[in-house]
């Protein structure tokens, strides 16, 4: 935000009467902000999102038409943030060509199970690919002066109970895990608003919680947004204005507003807390009623081509055996499956849109292969329902051509917003009909359309499987596409797919309906889980085949070391070369791995990835820059990111599973000291060796601070060696262990509380 928006929205304010302050904190009605008419202050207009403008034409009607893109996960199985961008760009023509000034997205919430309901509307279960989606797509869409609503903030990963649910989680899972992609989007391309979630974290409502809103996201990340609450999702309205929760959606009339005047009235709520929340509010609005642009247009084909364009590459080639695909010129071709003409390419909930016009694979690949060559078999219905009938034509169908396509997913009934799936099992009429169409038809190719990771027992019978995602109203062309060849894929998972639910990592505690999540599996979320326990998921974190072959055929660093306290970075070059013989994309993936962990923590960690086009024999090189924050860990007694010295793997390759390059780097770093408190540990005094020699001498084991030899007592037998070193190991670790609150009372009040206290006033 500028000096000169921020100066103006505070002179603003400050002609305003407390009432008018108030009244700008709670929405009018669902979709627009109050305006103060007579300081000619204008109210603006917020709009669903993510993927596609959702603006409602009156309070339940239909939305106007727009181009649906994509949904979050598809776009993240990119891994282009240059591609994203360019969606978002059309987002924010869209929105205004609508007079929308805010869309409610990105959603960047990680993936903690595959049963999330709204798992389609998040990027991915990594927080480095999601931030850096996030921060792609809201860069684009603000270039068009149109804002963004980044959401939800935070741990909001289930839907059961989502507005009474408690995230629970420890203080570095938190950060490492379920901050990263908010800290990251927020401090590159700084959102003109952040929503605040449903739940609760460790307790506290996240719309009133000042850790996060003020703490976190205004001082540490230099967030300089609103904060919207989620709709419905205030609990306490003072204590959200208290806390830096500045706008109530939708508005609550005068229920919440007269509850923040009364409190401002009685010293409950400073004037000044009011003022400066209004103030945050109001330099949004000014910015956007700036950048409005009365009468303006947007491109419906060109949109629906980008649409068509960003839907192929989003789709993952799992799977090709004798290189079923792409199709071959002249084979006939049978599509089996309702979904083949009546496809599933959006979620549903808050982010449907209302599609300009949407594609179907049948048509498409009728325009591209001639109808001479393409049949279809409904096979099911569109929920996934079948009949014996429906199975016998399906087969016939499929066994008199060349080729079978079979279209499968998750109908809307399966994967909502509002409700957590079931299973990640695919509706029993999609199995049994694709194990009917394997009977007659050995070349059999399976097409998913689906918002989230699904299980695939039947796919030992499938030669060729394409993950197609929820891809948009263009995704019967985006599919056509890939399997003609006409686009070589480059989609990469971009969640792990599990070969059954007990393979998750919050199985069985997903979700929780006792109130309370417990985030037991702490930081081994998605691909740290299935590394760490040694786990053969059904198709890893990252990984997605092509048309061509690559090698990977060098990794070099600028440096064998580096040192993490100076501020400064490694440079990383990752080389590979297309073998295959058509052009194709490869996204290349650089994870770190430490070697001796000071702290329990991930096997491999996402830390860069970028995206090579390279033609038929060609070689190319692509280049990483690492900071000390790409080897650090959040340590919660310092409050802050830390790195331990030590060497670090730099693992490069084609997925989490699929590393072939190593490279060895020394990162230096010193120890990071942390200030005892009364709550520390004798142990914690180590840095101080006069103090931590006061409280061991106090505690009567003085022998423990003289050198293990000198101590021994000369002409022990072995065995009484050995039995006295065992004894001091022990004793240490109770009196290192021992929080020095416990001192004064083990030495009988040698070492008063006085002295503790002056003690640790020494540190």
């Amino acid at each position: 935000m500028d000096d000169t928006t921020r100066q103006a929205a505070e002179e603003l304010v400050a002609r305003m009467s407390v009432e008018e302050q108030a009244l700008l904190l709670s929405g009018d009605g669902w979709w627009r902000t109050h305006g103060i008419e007579r300081l000619g202050l204008p109210a603006i207009s917020v709009s669903d999102g993510p993927h596609g403008l959702r603006k409602l034409q009156g309070l339940f009607g239909d939305s106007v038409p727009a181009t649906c893109f994509p949904t979050a996960p598809a776009l993240a199985a990119t891994w282009n943030p240059a591609l994203v961008r360019e969606v978002g760009v059309a987002l924010g023509r869209e929105s205004q060509a609508s007079d929308v000034q805010v869309i409610l997205g990105p959603g960047i919430n990680i993936k903690r199970s595959p049963l999330g309901g709204r798992n389609f509307e998040y990027f991915s279960e990594d927080p480095l690919l999601t931030g850096r989606m996030a921060a792609a797509y809201i860069d684009g869409v603000q270039s068009e002066g149109v804002g963004t609503s980044l959401k939800h903030f935070a741990v909001n990963s289930q839907e059961t109970e989502r507005m009474s649910t408690s995230s629970d989680l420890d203080e570095r899972t938190l950060h490492e895990i379920y901050l990263s992609a908010f800290e990251m989007a927020v401090r590159a391309s700084q959102p003109w608003t952040v929503m605040s979630s449903y739940n609760l974290v460790n307790g506290v409502h996240a719309s009133e919680n000042p850790a996060l809103l003020t703490d976190i996201l205004r001082r540490q990340w230099g967030f300089e947004g609103f904060v919207v609450s989620d709709w419905g999702g205030i609990n306490d309205r003072v204590a959200g204005v208290a806390a830096g929760n500045n706008l109530e959606m939708p508005g609550s009339g005068a229920h919440n507003r007269q509850k923040i005047i009364a409190a401002v009235h009685e010293g409950r709520l400073p004037r000044e807390v009011l003022a400066r929340s209004a103030s945050e509010l109001v330099a949004v609005v000014l910015k956007a009623a700036a950048a409005r642009r009365p009468g303006a247009t947007f491109d419906a084909e060109a949109h629906h081509a980008l649409a068509r364009r960003v839907g192929a590459e989003s789709i993952v080639l799992l799977k090709n055996e004798a290189e079923v695909l792409p199709l071959r010129a002249g084979q006939r071709v049978a599509l089996i499956g309702a979904f083949a003409k009546l496809p599933r390419y959006q979620g549903a909930g808050s982010s449907q849109v209302n599609p300009i016009r949407v594609t179907q694979a049948r048509d498409e690949l009728v325009a591209l292969l001639g109808a001479e060559r393409v049949t279809h078999a409904a096979g099911c219905d569109d929920e996934g329902d079948t009949t014996e009938a429906l199975l016998a034509e399906a087969a016939r169908t499929a066994a008199a051509a060349d080729v079978a396509v079979v279209f499968a997913g998750l109908p809307d009934s399966y994967e909502s917003e509002g409700f957590d799936r079931r299973s990640i099992d695919l509706p029993p009429g999609h199995v049994r009909l694709i194990e009917a169409v394997a009977r007659t038809q050995p070349r059999l190719v399976v097409v998913l359309l689906n918002g989230s990771a699904v299980s695939m027992p039947w796919l030992a019978h499938a030669q060729g499987l394409l993950e197609a995602w929820l891809g948009g109203q263009a995704g019967g062309g985006a599919i056509a596409d890939v399997l003609t060849g006409r686009v070589n894929p480059s989609g990469k998972l971009s969640e792990t797919f599990p070969v059954n639910l007990r393979q998750t990592p919050p199985y069985p505690d997903f979700p929780s309906r006792s109130g309370r999540a417990a985030y037991g599996e702490g930081l081994f979320v998605g691909y740290r889980h299935y590394d760490l326990r040694g786990i053969e998921p059904l198709f890893p974190f990252g990984f997605g085949l092509s048309y061509t072959r690559f090698a990977y055929t060098g990794l070099h660093c600028s440096a064998a070391s580096f040192d993490a306290d100076g501020g400064g970075s490694v440079e990383v070059a990752v080389t590979l070369k297309n073998v295959g013989a058509v052009a194709g994309q490869e996204v290349v993936q650089l994870y770190v791995h430490e070697r001796a962990p000071a702290l329990p923590g991930p096997v491999n960690e996402l830390r860069a990835f970028g995206k090579l086009m390279l033609a038929p024999g060609e070689e190319g090189t692509l280049r990483f820059t690492l900071g000390p924050r790409d080897f650090a860990h959040y340590d919660p007694r310092l409050q802050a990111w830390s790195v331990h010295a030590g060497v670090f793997e730099l693992r490069a390759g084609g997925s989490s599973r699929d590393l072939p390059l190593q490279a060895a780097l020394e990162v230096q770093a010193r120890p990071r000291v942390v200030r005892p408190t009364r709550s520390s540990l004798v142990q914690d005094f180590k840095p101080w060796p006069a103090l931590y020699a006061e409280l061991v001498r106090a505690l009567g084991f003085a022998n423990l601070l003289e050198d293990e030899a000198a101590s021994a007592t000369a002409g022990l037998t072995p065995e009484q060696v050995i039995a006295a070193r065992k004894a001091r190991v022990a004793t240490l670790a109770f009196v290192n262990e021992m929080p020095i609150a416990k001192v004064p009372a083990f030495s009988h009040g040698a070492l008063d509380d006085a002295r503790l206290d002056r003690i640790v006033a020494l540190t």
